[in-house]
């Protein structure tokens, strides 16, 4: 789980790093399609594989799976860091071969909750899916430093660290883990497979590339193809559903949503996953774009800097997670869970409150208290799903709760995005024009440079780069006076520039967030009849 997670953010902090490696501007029109799916085709293949390939696991034995996950996984790491190509060749490379690779992450997420459930009783399943999906969660965040650190020396090596993990993985997984749950043989539900991975394929594409400039507009939601990914999705979801109800054999068995602390364990799992995603875009954007180069930080430092400067949230999920499994075991899983929903909404208020150029301490103390948040609820709410369905089909379950955790984050970024783009269209233009001005950028020019979608401007802080030398153009730029030369490709005006916009997007983005935590709290709290009479304390 740590190396799954890890893969997935490591690259998410790299993404400067290999664009230069393989000599390919990200901010180009033309290049926007490699950035986006540099970003989302592993959580794609990752959201579309995991329920097939944890009813694999019921089907063929989990931990075979499991294992096979393991050796893919290590081998398309090496192939990775091979790229032989540059430019768009390159990146095609890259995101292909992230494709095959997220097949092998998939069959590990998928099984080894199901694993850990099969293994472990009860009175001690809290404590143990607290200490993998902590490893999961911090995964995602370790994986900023790590990237960090490792694309300033070679941007091949943020694949080479998975190597000898993988290798050890792969070794001790086949030597150690065996088969202890129930197996049955069934058959493959292919039309379930086949209309589930082009329904969620065509609308998570959708909302992918929505958040795309199209014929005028900032963003791509009047897009023919767009909106054919997103009706034909849902329409190819709405058959999957038929299927599955009609099937003898359902990959994704709908009946287990007839419980109702399965539903709302999941509901609350893609909530808290959407919440979570754009908390850590916004992170990224807020201190590689704007923050640290106000503190005197280097563009080309700022992700390294940024993922030192996310610790305490790390830090946050290592102490909270296993303290919530252990004490979830002793005393029900749904107050925890519910517990830290209220926590992370509370820090999401927090954070709103803050002004753009903040205090650390404050933003600090913030992110670690969104950390113990997301701690106190991962174990038991995985607890609360796994040990609501039966023995054999808790690989499925496992399947369904990572596909709802991984849309979530493809969706956050649809999300996100989309309400941080509507905020900027309405507040940058403005903003940009009269700074460019000031300047001595002639009106004409500084106007048509303002009213160009905000996507590239905010994926310009995504990455850590000042767009204004790229917007401006060397021959715009060489003919003003060197100070304003200097002023305007320095590190200040670009920060200054876009942190009043930024902010008002901000407080959106936020405000849903806190709204979904809150929701995701009451979905946590949903007891099933059979338990509430019970009153089972792991229920």
């Amino acid at each position: 789980m740590l190396i799954a997670t890890i893969n997935s953010s490591i690259v998410l902090i790299s993404l400067p790093a290999i664009f230069t490696g393989i000599h390919l501007d990200p901010l180009q029109p033309g290049n926007v399609s490699y950035l986006l799916w540099m970003l989302m085709g592993y959580m794609l293949v990752t959201a579309v594989l995991v329920v097939t390939l944890g009813r694999l696991g019921d089907i063929l034995g989990r931990v075979k799976i499991y294992n096979s996950g393991f050796l893919i996984f290590t081998v398309t790491s090496v192939i990775l860091s091979l790229d032989p190509m540059q430019g768009g060749g390159g990146a095609l490379w890259l995101i292909g071969w992230r494709v095959a690779q997220a097949v092998g992450g998939s069959m590990l997420m998928a099984n080894s909750a199901a694993i850990i459930t099969d293994a472990f009783p009860a009175r001690q399943r809290g404590m143990a899916l607290g200490v993998n999906m902590v490893a999961g969660i911090a995964g995602s965040f370790i994986g900023l430093v790590l990237g960090g650190l490792l694309s300033e020396w070679d941007w091949r090596s943020i694949f080479w660290v998975n190597v000898p993990i993988g290798l050890i993985g792969t070794v001790w997984a086949y030597r150690s883990l065996h088969e202890t749950g129930v197996r049955r043989k069934a058959r493959v539900d292919w039309w379930g497979n086949v209309t589930f991975a082009v329904g969620l394929t065509a609308l998570l594409a959708g909302i992918t590339y929505g958040i795309q400039p199209y014929g005028g507009h900032t963003m791509g939601w009047t897009n023919p193809w767009v909106l054919a990914g997103l009706i034909g999705g849902v329409a190819m979801l709405a058959v999957f559903c038929l299927v599955e109800a009609k099937v003898r054999e359902p990959m994704f068995p709908l009946g287990l949503f007839r419980n109702v602390a399965f539903a709302g364990g999941n509901a609350a799992t893609l909530l808290g996953s959407i919440a979570r995603g754009g908390l850590q875009f916004m992170l990224i954007i807020w201190l590689q774009g704007i923050w640290l180069p106000l503190h005197g930080y280097d563009y080309v430092d700022t992700p390294l800097w940024a993922g030192i400067f996310l610790l305490p949230l790390t830090v946050g999920f290592l102490v909270s997670g296993p303290i919530a499994g252990y004490f979830s075991d002793r005393y029900g899983a749904r107050l925890f869970a519910a517990a830290g929903f209220v926590v992370m909404a509370a820090s999401f208020a927090g954070l709103l409150l803050l002004p753009t150029d903040f205090n650390y301490l404050a933003f600090a103390f913030l992110i670690f208290l969104n950390g113990v948040g997301g701690g106190l609820f991962a174990a038991p709410n995985t607890s609360i799903i796994m040990a609501s369905v039966p023995a054999e089909a808790r690989g499925a379950a496992s399947g369904m709760r990572a596909t709802f955790q991984n849309a979530g984050m493809v969706l956050s970024i649809g999300v996100f995005f989309s309400l941080m783009v509507a905020g900027l269209a309405r507040s940058l233009p403005g903003t940009l024009s009269s700074g460019l001005v000031a300047q001595g950028v002639p009106g004409a020019n500084a106007h048509e440079i303002a009213n160009l979608p905000p996507v590239g401007t905010l994926f310009a802080a995504f990455l850590g780069y000042n767009p204004i030398q790229h917007l401006l153009g060397p021959d715009l730029l060489g003919k003003l006076p060197t100070a304003n030369q200097h002023t305007l490709t320095g590190r200040e005006f670009f920060p200054h520039l876009i942190s009043g916009p930024f902010h008002d997007g901000l407080v959106v983005v936020f405000a849903l967030a806190i709204v979904m935590s809150l929701v995701a709290a009451g979905a946590s709290l949903i007891r099933s009849r059979a338990v509430r009479a019970a009153h089972a304390p792991q229920e």
